[in-house]
């Protein structure tokens, strides 16, 4: 393929995108499993090895075994994700069924979310129908016409150590516990929910009943935490750079959206097998059936797609200081910016 002809096919619509992106969309089942039992096996040892290590005063064994447990757990959610996408197994009741599981460990109820983040892929990047599976982010006309007390619970929140540190502890411990946003929208959110509580309530009782409550508390709560941390993280960097893409709605199309409004998030190879090649996210967007574990395959076959909305990882680190959408110059831009523009104004 010519580079004449890469830039000819970034332009494809969306339905072209799709034709071409079809034959990735194909789960394959014993590749699921072999994933499956690569993330759910080291995550069991590592967390017995980390009880382990407390237990006989081990303390080393614990410290260096915290982060890759907590990596395993990000990796389980990403295959409930794939699960809430009908991508991970090639049977819906299979995909269902598993993310369900899934999700005693990761906290999350699995027809709930599933159903907030189909939302968040039908509304991406539209300034009209935020709120619902993002983060919140306001425009600069919005936060200039807020009040001092108002814009300061803003900048509170998207400050780095509530956005990655208390927000994610809060979200995955206390939040999901009930269905934030859909609490009259019928019983499937509180079965969900519930459902989901009963299950967490019944594998933590026989955890605390067989090593102790003081023991699971010092294991699981800082692999939940320092999981929830990334995964936030990830969402962030996922939609929250620089040339993103946001529209009115009347402007609004999926195919800019998906391409132009989602990163590249180009991370090492380790941290791609962890993170299950989530940074590959405007592909997953253009196409969200296609499991992570061919994610990488799409990349290599139409290579014009690596360049589109790539950061690497120092340049994400960039990505923090960004909070307000400009509406005129079509770019996240951070309080300092906005502050500015209004001293030069």
């Amino acid at each position: 393929m010519t580079l004449a002809d890469n830039r000819e096919s970034l332009h494809l619509t969306a339905a072209a995108w799709g034709r071409r992106l079809a034959p990735y969309r194909e789960p394959r089942t014993l590749r699921g499993l072999v994933e499956l039992v690569s993330t759910i096996v080291p995550f069991v040892l590592a967390w017995a090895l980390m009880y382990l290590g407390l237990r006989f005063e081990q303390y080393w064994l614990y410290a260096i075994l915290l982060l890759p447990a907590a990596g395993l757990l990000v990796r389980l959610f990403m295959i409930q994700h794939d699960c809430g996408h009908g991508a991970f197994l090639a049977r819906r009741r299979g995909n269902d069924w598993l993310g369900r599981v899934i999700s005693i460990f990761t906290l999350t109820p699995y027809d709930h979310w599933k159903r907030c983040h189909a939302i968040h892929h039908a509304s991406s990047g539209n300034l009209d129908r935020r709120g619902i599976g993002d983060i919140d982010t306001l425009t600069v006309s919005e936060y200039r016409a807020l009040s001092p007390w108002a814009r300061l619970r803003y900048r509170v929140y998207r400050h780095p150590v509530v956005m990655f540190g208390i927000g994610p502890a809060y979200l995955f411990l206390l939040q999901n516990r009930l269905p934030t946003g859909f609490m009259r929208q019928g019983r499937q959110p509180w079965i969900s929910t519930m459902a989901t509580n009963v299950a967490v309530a019944l594998v933590a009782g026989a955890m605390i009943w067989t090593i102790g409550l003081v023991p699971f508390l010092l294991v699981h709560v800082p692999i939940i935490v320092l999981a929830a941390a990334a995964g936030v993280w990830l969402f962030y960097v996922q939609h929250q750079f620089e040339e993103t893409h946001w529209s009115e709605a009347t402007a609004w199309n999926v195919h800019d959206a998906a391409l132009h409004g989602s990163s590249h998030y180009d991370l090492p190879a380790v941290l791609r097998w962890f993170t299950a090649n989530i940074g590959v996210h405007h592909v997953h967007h253009l196409s969200s059936r296609i499991p992570f574990y061919r994610l990488p395959e799409v990349l290599r076959d139409h290579p014009e797609l690596k360049e589109v909305g790539r950061l690497t990882l120092w340049q994400s680190l960039q990505c923090v200081r960004l909070a307000l959408w400009d509406d005129q110059a079509k770019r996240l831009i951070s309080f300092s910016d906005f502050h500015g523009r209004q001293a030069t104004a």
